[in-house]
């Protein structure tokens, strides 16, 4: 049977520099092959161990039950914080529960209707360009890309990625994810704050200018909003929420800090999440055909309604993330003196969540290496949609943008599919990688065919 590709694990026995050396080059190879087995396994370094759980029980533990003794990581941060600064995805206690009450809104179920034309807006664009490639074979990964940030500026702050200021910071961006260091010394080291980091020259340049552009954009909705001239978009709901507890906003440090964590949370995430599940329809073409027949019924107007009817669309995206995790470890920090398995964890302890290792838990999902969207309507996928399945974490911190993306992905898969059909490029396999997110080695390649109207 076809399988959709896995990374080959390594050797269950390295030293710590070869460890060390594959893990730079891609977190998934990186690891041994029992991960995909066991419950819980503990990491040693001079350092520090670190304990990566795969039991649904200690993940419920930690992401669910008692996520303030389980903060997020300072050591996750180190390598994003000359971007992301102090955005919502890096924060802890008091400034995370201030940040969340006020970003919380602009996400809520009825928001979502409304940005749904500029989505069908950026949808219809993305198929526009695809099918002018009638016939190219291509690395779809750049268009996924181009799809994912057309989205956010347009929901975010009504214009399109062909705006000279979202242009400028989409190629900043993809500046930035060349750069970016997958180890950072102090993602290693028990450093004290005021020890330099030493984040590589080009990955410090490209995020203060990607901030500065940024800013440039938080700036100008401001006068707009001052003017009374703001278009109604998550920008301005973001900008003129007050906390309800404290009363106060965001200024605009904390405004650029958040829109970076959008763009890089709901583009980069994105891109990876559509990019992958195209790959596995062209491997599957059975299952192509069936969202291509949903997707004839879209019609040519936005209209909310539609996406209560792509059920193939939504459970062939679903299934995507749960074998391709656009974010594929998640880590925490134990703050008390814990016991996980009748294992000692101390207090400061990382504490590594693995939605890659879940999502392909072999005590856990029957087949769990085989593409299969229609397992959800089984017992088996039903239990672990509930227990073992996070692709955008889970419990309070689960991912605000979670409904934004189960909108965005069907929809946009939908509308590629009406317009184009993918296949396979026989000496271009795709291999998984993990850097900032889970993306292909050398790319996805794919051809493509526009489909006739």
């Amino acid at each position: 049977m076809t399988r959709p590709p896995k990374p080959t694990p390594r050797p269950d026995r390295v030293s710590l520099r070869r460890y060390l050396r594959l893990f730079r080059r891609d977190i998934l190879s990186a690891q041994p092959a029992r991960l995909y087995r066991a419950w819980m396994a503990e990491f040693r370094t001079p350092f520090f161990s670190s304990y990566l759980c795969n039991d649904p029980a200690l993940t419920k533990l930690v992401l669910k039950e008692r996520p303030d003794d389980f903060p997020k990581s300072a050591r996750a941060r180190e390598g994003l914080a000359p971007l992301l600064g102090n955005s919502v995805f890096l924060t802890n206690g008091e400034t995370w529960k201030r940040q969340r009450r006020i970003i919380d809104p602009a996400f809520e179920g009825g928001r979502l209707r409304d940005t749904f034309p500029a989505m069908w807006a950026a949808g219809e664009a993305a198929a526009a360009r695809m099918a002018a490639r009638d016939g190219d074979t291509l690395d779809v990964e750049p268009e996924t890309s181009h799809a994912a940030a057309d989205v956010i500026f347009r929901t975010l702050f009504s214009i399109p990625i062909e705006d000279d200021i979202a242009r400028q910071v989409f190629d900043r961006f993809r500046d930035h994810q060349r750069a970016q260091p997958l180890l950072n010394l102090g993602a290693l080291l028990p450093l004290p704050a005021w020890f330099p980091r030493f984040h590589r020259r080009s990955t410090r340049r490209t995020a203060r200018e990607i901030r500065t552009l940024i800013t440039r954009l938080t700036a100008d909705r401001q006068a707009a909003i001052a003017a009374g001239t703001a278009p109604d978009d998550l920008a301005t709901k973001i900008m003129t929420t007050r906390d309800p507890v404290t009363g106060a906003g965001f200024d605009t440090e904390e405004m650029v800090d958040q829109v970076a964590i959008f763009f890089l949370a709901g583009h980069e995430t994105s891109a990876s999440a559509l990019a992958w599940t195209l790959y596995l329809l062209a491997m599957f073409p059975e299952w192509q055909e069936r969202v291509a027949e949903e997707a004839a019924e879209l019609g040519e107007r936005p209209d909310f309604a539609v996406v209560s009817k792509l059920t193939v669309a939504r459970d062939v995206f679903r299934e995507a993330l749960r074998l391709y995790p656009p974010v594929p470890m998640m880590v925490r920090e134990a703050r008390c003196p814990e016991q996980f398995r009748d294992r000692d964890v101390k207090p400061g302890s990382p504490i590594v969540l693995s939605p890659w290792h879940q999502h392909r838990h072999e005590r856990l999902w029957e087949r769990p290496d085989d593409f299969d969207p229609g397992r959800f309507a089984g017992e088996n996928g039903k239990r672990c949609l509930r227990e073992a399945y996070m692709p955008f974490s889970a419990g309070p911190r689960v991912c605000t943008g979670a409904g934004f993306a189960m909108v965005e992905g069907p929809l946009l898969l939908a509308m590629l599919v009406r317009a184009c059909r993918f296949d396979l490029v026989a000496d271009k396999p795709a291999v998984p990688v993990a850097h900032l997110t889970v993306r292909g080695r050398d790319g996805i390649w794919l051809k493509v065919s526009a489909r006739q109207t």
